[in-house]
């Protein structure tokens, strides 16, 4: 059996241009397969809504999916947007889950949205909360459904989220700001932070989790990941094709363009003169060759002081992704 190693992954379960949704989920199972054997130790899928380029509207319906056609990664969502969603029912799906595939099922949590502010509206039931505010105590009635149970006298507390089992789902509180690694530390949670949106305060805000971490639990212990755009190729306009559609996609969004992004638009920024000539931002994303890529994320985990790495690697085509994750755990081996 290959050894487990602190590295997971989180795919967006993206449609590539010319594929069908059913194409795009099992493009998923075979990289959740792929990255099983090369020995990474989760695969995450994300929650986002009215896009036409990606598969992941339904998290807990794919990490089923996933789940049964894999043997020994862990599997989860990262995450659940838990104003989309009442907590008993979280409860519920994430307790059949683990009745399913026990041991191997992770539930991060995130405050935002995972949309537009009229999807929002529409997945609220076009309820006017404000997540920020209403996040603390969904997070709790969750965590009381899920194990820890309702005071006595609460309303709440003759309720049973069924299948009733023991075991829990590893949590995590999802961040791109300081608001996530503070909550997850006055909380005893785990804690998972997207340097991919927010690299100038990654490391910084994961120190400050393990320094102000709080148990629930007597014997608790702080724990954290750091998720990371990374791309490892030895052809430098696979690199630049990588970056390219970042760019592009981060572009669409911005407009409110949600179609796959098109392979020769890709190339043709990736070969432009603008986009070679530009400075680009590489504190966002890890690329080159997969020995300089482990180093560099090795680099990042220690100074975060992360107990694992979630490495990002969307918008390409899934071969070249695919490859890019193999060789990455290949390369991670031989560094650490």
């Amino acid at each position: 059996m290959t050894e487990t190693l602190p590295v997971g992954v989180l795919d967006f379960v993206g449609i590539e241009y010319g594929e069908t949704a059913g194409d795009s989920i099992r493009g998923a199972v075979e990289i959740a397969r792929g990255v099983e054997a090369a020995g990474y130790h989760r695969y995450w899928v994300s929650e986002h809504h009215n896009m036409r380029s990606l598969a992941c509207s339904a998290p807990e319906i794919l990490i089923a999916h996933i789940a049964a056609q894999t043997e020994r990664i862990r599997v989860g969502a990262a995450g659940i947007m838990l104003p989309n969603h009442a907590a008993f029912k979280v409860a519920e799906l994430f307790r059949t889950l683990l009745a399913m595939h026990p041991g191997r099922i992770d539930l991060a949590l995130g405050r935002a949205p995972g949309t537009d502010p009229l999807t929002a509206h529409v997945l609220r039931r076009g309820l006017n909360i404000d997540p920020g505010a209403e996040f603390p105590g969904q997070v709790a009635e969750l965590v009381a459904f899920l194990g820890d149970g309702f005071p006595e006298g609460h309303p709440y507390a003759p309720l049973v989220a069924a299948p009733v089992i023991e075991e829990q789902p590893e949590m995590f509180v999802l961040g791109s700001s300081g608001y996530g690694t503070r909550f997850a530390a006055v909380n005893g949670l785990r804690a998972a932070f997207a340097h991919h949106m927010s690299p100038e305060i990654a490391v910084e805000a994961l120190r400050a989790y393990r320094r102000e971490f709080e148990p629930r639990r007597p014997g608790d212990e702080p724990y954290s990941v750091m998720s990371v755009l990374t791309f490892a190729s030895d052809d430098p306009d696979d690199v630049a094709e990588f970056e390219a559609a970042w760019t592009l996609m981060m572009r669409n969004l911005a407009r409110g363009i949600k179609d796959p992004l098109r392979p020769q638009d890709i190339v043709e920024l990736a070969r432009s003169e603008s986009f070679r000539r530009a400075e680009r931002d590489r504190t966002r994303m890890v690329v080159g060759e997969a020995k300089a890529v482990a180093e560099r994320l090795l680099e990042l985990k220690e100074q975060a002081q992360v107990d694992e790495i979630v490495v990002v690697t969307p918008s390409l085509d899934r071969a070249r992704r695919a490859r890019s994750l193999a060789d990455v755990a290949e390369a991670w081996r031989q560094a650490a």
